[in-house]
C-alpha cells in the first residue's frame, strides 16, 4: 500500500521493516543538496528547479537506487566538484551496477535504521550511507574518491514486479 503525501510516495510502517530487512527495495531522489561550497551554490543559484540554498528538485524525474540481495543499481545525478573529469560525458553523475558490495544494517535508537553500502566493483570507491525513518522517506549520502560528498532526499518503493515476457 502506498500513501500519498505532497506529491512524494512513502510506505507504511510494516512494509518499510520488511523491505529494508529483506534488502529488496527502491531509493527514489526527490532532491540532491550538494557539499556547502560558495562556488557551486553561485553556480546552482542560477540554474532552473534549484530551491535556494543549494537544494536541487528532482521531483518528476526517475533518480533512484536500487538494492537486491545481489545486486545494486544506482542511477543519479551529480551537481558539486569532481576531482577528475569523466570520459563520457553521459557518466558524470553515479550511474553504475554493482553485484560486489557489502550491506550493513541497524536499527537507529528512535527509529528507523542506518544502511551502509559500499560497492566493491565501482572505479570511484563509492561509499553510500542511507538513513530510513519507519515510515519509508530516507536520506542518502554519497562520497567518493573522486567527487565531493552530496545528499540525496527521498523516499523507499517497493521494486517493481519484473514484467512477465512473452
Amino acid at each position: 500500500m502506498f500513501i500519498s503525501f505532497g506529491g512524494y510516495a512513502q510506505t507504511d510502517k510494516a512494509t518499510t521493516k520488511r523491505i529494508v530487512e529483506a534488502k529488496n527495495f527502491t531509493f527514489v531522489a526527490s532532491s540532491a543538496m550538494p557539499m556547502n561550497s560558495t562556488e557551486i551554490n553561485n553556480i546552482l543559484s542560477r540554474m532552473p528547479g534549484v530551491n535556494g540554498g543549494g537544494n536541487i528538485d528532482l521531483s518528476g524525474n526517475s533518480y533512484d537506487v536500487r538494492i537486491t540481495p545481489d545486486s545494486l543499481i544506482a542511477f543519479l545525478p551529480y551537481y558539486g566538484r569532481s576531482f577528475s573529469a569523466p570520459v563520457n560525458r553521459d557518466n558524470a553523475g553515479y550511474k553504475f551496477t554493482s553485484t560486489k558490495f557489502s550491506y550493513e544494517n541497524s536499527a537507529r535508537k528512535k527509529g528507523g535504521w542506518q544502511i551502509t553500502v559500499n560497492p566493491q566493483d565501482t572505479r570511484d570507491g563509492v561509499r553510500m550511507n542511507l538513513t530510513i525513518t519507519t515510515n519509508g522517506y530516507a536520506s542518502l549520502v554519497i562520497s567518493s574518491n573522486t567527487k565531493q560528498s552530496i545528499t540525496y532526499n527521498g523516499y523507499l518503493t517497493e521494486p517493481k514486479p519484473k514484467e512477465l515476457t512473452k
